[in-house]
């Protein structure tokens, strides 16, 4: 008798101790990944500062100002337009050591206009107005080295964009647990080399090398989860997985908050990498990997041992197993396949701009937070709580609503919330938190089902294909927002907010021309894919457990027809 992976895990148990203990074991995984994807926001804080100028601490602690008094006499004031780049990264041409310096006014007393006093670039490097450091501290990455910051976070996108394709590669190649743990012990090894790096340069190579295998790793472990559990339960646990990442989230603000130096920082979330490296005793390998390497009989052994955890048996019939794909006629896929038919060609292109949308507004939202907040740690705090919810809202609605209009919703919010956070009166500080989580929610709902969707759209043979290509827009966008964020900042503190809003409503409104996938059977060749999109604009189906209305008759408009359908459905949910 020939049987399937799902048919054997249907006996073994789909979701029992096995898949909750490896569930647990992978999340941590997720958890781990976070300071290396937003950590950013406290590595590299940029704290208020000015130029370093000989002599001026000695003239203050003579004369006994305050530091507001310091800064009113010695450093210059902001720019023509109001920029402050004049006061951070100017300083007066004064000899401030001269004994004639009077501490009443001591630049009146150069006989001269303080505005038409030569201004300078800080030569002795810079004062910084913070209890802890970040690298921005600690290197000057400041005014004509801004662009250093930016090249830091960009280095670990291009390090996603290379490894998530060529260790995806190595993994179905060599097996998912042996690249788990070498792309462990290379993510360890590089956090701790980073946090000791002497110099810049070593510190951008191990944050590159860390890109290049962090995602990777955990990107396995997202394939390990839903590999080990059963059918009905990959889409939750899937979800489940990324919502790990959203404590990894409330960790690092903690984290962050005891530790407000960058290098004990970085020690701290990467130490805990090393003690997944017992995952060699606790992590089988997967046993669709092997079936597919034709090592059935090991294959059949781990079958066995999540039997035993789950406490159940496997019946004598199961003898062979195979991959549901064996079924099928094998087709070589191609990356023309990807935009050679018309649907095909839209979806493709819609997904892409989704991918690269989700990654711009989320790591663009933390990053604006880290510049524009007035405690980084409460509002990064706040903002990541509200990942928690949007989970939830993803696995209420995607199987009642569909998946369309919910994606399209997430854009236009997050959208819509950066729109009128950069109009938000800075003395309303609780209105643009309350309007910044509800951006950050949509963004995250948005993400989350965009990871679903993707595959539902391709056939089964360029599905594998489709995603990887597709996402891999994930990382370009993730090179592209830091030099948007910090560079537009520098133009006016909103203008990425602005940038963002209408990224985010383009994407609402194309994601409404994809074809709804709620209920329908993956597709299997091109033409199936093709044909998806006859229904797109159907309303979506309530499930059996709630009364359908009426077909609509020829006399009333489908317009009408769908407007009654939603309000009756969604008083139906409300009841039940």
């Amino acid at each position: 008798m020939t049987t399937t992976v799902d048919d054997a895990l249907e006996h073994g148990g789909e979701f029992h101790f096995f898949q909750k203990q490896m569930f647990f074991l992978l999340s941590l995984l997720s958890v781990a990944f976070t300071p290396i994807y937003v950590g950013i926001v406290f590595l590299g804080f940029t704290p208020d500062h000015r130029c370093r100028s000989p002599g001026v601490a000695e003239l203050s602690l003579r004369c006994g100002w305050s530091p507001a008094e310091e800064l009113n006499y010695t450093v210059p004031g902001p720019g023509p337009g109001g920029e402050a780049s004049a006061r951070q990264c100017r300083r007066y041409e004064v000899d401030w050591n001269q004994s004639t310096l009077s501490c009443a006014d001591p630049l009146a007393s150069l006989d001269t206009n303080r505005s038409r006093l030569p201004l300078g670039p800080c030569r002795d490097g810079w004062l910084y107005e913070t209890p802890g450091s970040s690298i921005v501290t600690e290197f000057n990455l400041v005014c004509a080295n801004s662009w250093m910051l930016d090249l830091f976070q960009s280095s670990v996108n291009v390090g996603f964009f290379i490894g998530s394709m060529s260790i995806g590669y190595i993994a179905d190649r060599f097996g998912r647990k042996l690249c788990l743990l070498t792309t462990i012990l290379i993510n360890a090894a590089s956090g701790v080399l980073m946090a000791i790096s002497p110099t810049y340069t070593w510190m951008l190579i191990f944050r590159l090398i860390q890109g290049l295998v962090s995602k990777a790793s955990w990107l396995i472990g997202f394939i390990l989860i839903t590999e080990f559990v059963g059918r009905s339960y990959r889409r939750t646990v899937g979800i489940f997985y990324q919502a790990a990442f959203t404590v990894g989230l409330l960790m690092l603000a903690g984290v962050a908050y005891a530790l407000p130096h960058w290098r004990w920082l970085q020690f701290t979330v990467t130490l805990p990498n090393f003690c997944f490296l017992l995952y060699y005793w606790c992590i089988p390998e997967s046993p669709r990997w092997l079936i597919s390497q034709n090592k059935n009989a090991e294959a059949m052994r781990i079958f066995k041992h999540i039997a035993k955890k789950n406490g159940k048996s496997l019946p004598a019939s199961l003898q062979r197993l195979r991959l549901e794909e064996e079924t099928g006629k094998k087709l070589n896929p191609s990356f023309l396949d990807l935009v050679r038919t018309p649907q095909i060609r839209k979806h493709t292109l819609i997904l892409m701009y989704n991918w690269f949308t989700s990654s711009v507004l989320y790591q663009g939202l933390i990053m604006h937070m880290g510049l524009a907040g007035d405690n980084i740690y409460l509002e990064f705090f706040y903002s990541a709580l509200v990942e928690f919810p949007a989970a939830f809202m993803v696995i209420l609605t995607i199987d009642r609503i569909g998946r369309r209009y919910p994606w399209a919703a997430s854009n236009i919010v997050a959208g819509a919330a950066c729109l009128a956070s950069g109009f938000i009166p800075g003395d309303l500080q609780w209105l643009r938190i309350i309007v910044s989580c509800l951006g950050r929610m949509g963004i995250t709902m948005a993400y989350e089902i965009v990871c679903l969707v993707n595959a539902e759209l391709y056939p089964t043979f360029i599905r594998n294909l489709g995603v990887h290509v597709c996402s891999s827009m994930c990382d370009i966008g993730g090179i592209i927002t830091p030099f948007l964020v910090y560079r537009l900042t520098n133009i006016w503190l909103e203008l990425p907010l602005m940038v963002f809003a209408v990224v985010g409503l383009v994407a609402g409104g194309l994601v409404l021309l994809l074809p709804e996938t709620k209920g329908k059977a993956l597709p299997e060749t091109i033409e199936e894919a093709e044909n998806m999109q006859r229904c797109a604009f159907a309303p979506p189906l309530p499930s059996t457990t709630i009364v359908r209305p009426p077909q609509p008759h020829g006399t009333v408009s489908q317009t009408f027809y769908n407007f009654i359908n939603y309000s009756v459905w969604g008083m139906s949910l409300l009841v039940s």
